[in-house]
């Protein structure tokens, strides 16, 4: 072929092609679908992973703290010897920040014409709130009004914000949320794995997670004004205008069906793993000696196994006592959970539905029970106090038939007026310890605000036997955003275990 009739035979091919892919993109696009995520498609999944999220630094590292577990071993970097890598930070941070986008685009979306929506507009902004709290409260200062803007506005070294401004965006945030939520504007049942699209719980949730934050800045002199202020009008004086969580069956709780996304991700650990980590001395010690029913009473479990689905040693419960020195004791054969895998019809945490826990009803009674004690309410506090107890219980045990009052007196821990202040907020406290089991680090949280409930130190604990106060910044970070590190460490004080956030300072 001559070079002339091959450069037209080229030419021809070219225009053929160019001729067959024109309109390509319009034939092979469904007219009557979006390129664009809608809010209930990016609100599932984040809840998922965020609630992932927390159960993983749950279990490995505010239980560990807490003393309701203990990873035996005698190396270093023991989380329940105040012992931990600096690594221990990345997860949660890099986690929660990558979610925290999602939530924002959720707000955005529900904002379009097309997608218009002022129930995922609050529901958007309580989990924003959800999260950051979570954040602010694990780290201090934060990237908060500048976080997740690096795709939109090539921000990439967000400044961190002050915990005292963090928490008070948060609180009016949550008031604004509870205002949207108030038009009742119908969602998506299928992508709400928590409350299976009842907005009207969603908002109940955010008042009552108003409650948690409220309470734990009431004592500071920035926000007590205000904070106490805010308590008494949800609970007291204008209680039809912010609706709370007020029974079991409103908790907000991400339940695992086992189908699907929604699997346990506890169940990504080894069998074998899982059941290593034994129970801590302070946690089996209270439910066995008090004759817990998600314990001890088996025939109130499934298939005559206790509620929680904890091993018991030679026919007894027996713990590890936490902070132990190394090399002192082997502690390997102690009560644990049981793993998925032993013995039919077991019951085990590790596939458990409800251990997606993010807010129950008894937590949000001791919080009364708190503000009662402490005046910024009227009434007693011993009415809330002994209603979270039995509703702890029954949220895991629901056809339980004792008194709350006859089982909690029977071993002395009932209310007693009599008692001190410090006494009575030990009693609420020891309570909402074991309400609080499975939820994020709100234990660890709560015990860095009050010292409830006091917690025995072992012979083996690092840092001079102190409790820890937050996580170091991640590693990255230092690298990624170095100005504004810098910033927050002059801002907040060293990037140290030991510095005290703002709320934790008297």
């Amino acid at each position: 072929m001559k070079l002339k009739t091959k450069i037209f035979v080229g030419l021809l091919a070219m225009i053929s092609l160019g001729s067959c892919n024109k309109g390509f993109l319009e034939l092979n696009t469904d007219p009557t679908k979006t390129k664009d995520a809608y809010p209930q498609q990016l609100m599932s999944n984040a809840l998922i992973q965020s609630t992932s999220i927390n159960m993983n630094r749950n279990r490995g590292f505010n239980n560990e703290l807490m003393q309701v577990s203990v990873s035996i071993g005698d190396g270093e970097y023991k989380v329940f010897r105040y012992d931990f890598r600096r690594s221990w930070s990345d997860y949660l941070w890099s986690g929660h920040f990558l979610n925290m986008a999602n939530y924002k685009d959720m707000y955005k979306k529900a904002l379009t014409e097309v997608a218009f929506n002022t129930s995922y507009q609050g529901i958007s902004m309580i989990l924003q709130a959800w999260t950051n709290s979570i954040l602010t409260d694990t780290y201090g200062d934060v990237p908060y009004s500048q976080a997740t803007l690096g795709r939109d506005s090539l921000l990439f070294e967000p400044k961190f914000d002050r915990q005292q401004d963090i928490y008070m965006d948060m609180l009016h945030k949550l008031d604004s949320a509870n205002t949207l939520l108030k038009v009742n504007t119908s969602i998506d049942p299928l992508h709400d794995p928590v409350y299976k699209g009842v907005t009207a719980n969603w908002r109940k949730f955010g008042n009552s997670l108003y409650l948690r934050l409220l309470l734990r800045v009431a004592h500071k002199a920035e926000t007590k004004d205000y904070a106490q202020a805010k308590i008494k009008e949800i609970l007291e004086t204008n209680k039809s205008n912010y609706p709370i969580i007020s029974n079991n069956e409103e908790s907000a709780i991400l339940r695992w069906t086992g189908e699907g996304a929604y699997i346990s991700p506890f169940m990504t650990t080894r069998v074998q793993d899982f059941r290593a980590t034994a129970l801590a001395k302070f946690f089996i010690d209270f439910l066995r000696d008090s004759n817990d029913p998600r314990l001890n009473i088996p025939e109130y479990g499934t298939n005559g196994i206790n509620r929680w689905g904890i091993a018991p040693v030679s026919g007894n419960f027996e713990g590890v006592p936490s902070g132990y020195a190394a090399g002192n004791e082997d502690y390997s054969k102690m009560s644990y959970f049981y793993s998925a895998d032993q013995n039919a019809g077991v019951n085990s945490m590790q596939k458990e539905p409800m251990t997606g826990m993010i807010m129950n009803f008894a937590e949000v009674e001791f919080i009364k029970a708190e503000a009662m004690l402490k005046g910024y309410i009227s009434g007693d506090p011993s009415v809330p106090f002994y209603s979270g107890a039995e509703s702890s219980i029954k949220l895991w045990i629901p056809t339980w038939p004792g008194v709350i009052k006859d089982h909690l007196a029977a071993s002395d821990i009932d209310w007693d007026n009599n008692d001190t202040f410090e006494g009575k907020m030990e009693r609420i406290h020891k309570q909402k310890y074991f309400a609080l089991f499975l939820v994020d680090l709100q234990q660890w949280f709560e015990y860095r605000r009050t010292g409830h409930p006091v917690l025995p130190k072992g012979d083996g604990l690092k840092n001079n036997g102190e409790m820890p106060a937050r996580m170091q910044y991640p590693v990255y970070v230092q690298s990624s955003n170095p100005t504004s590190y810098k910033d927050a460490v002059a801002q907040q004080g060293p990037d140290a275990i030991n510095t005290k956030m703002w709320w934790q300072k008297p």
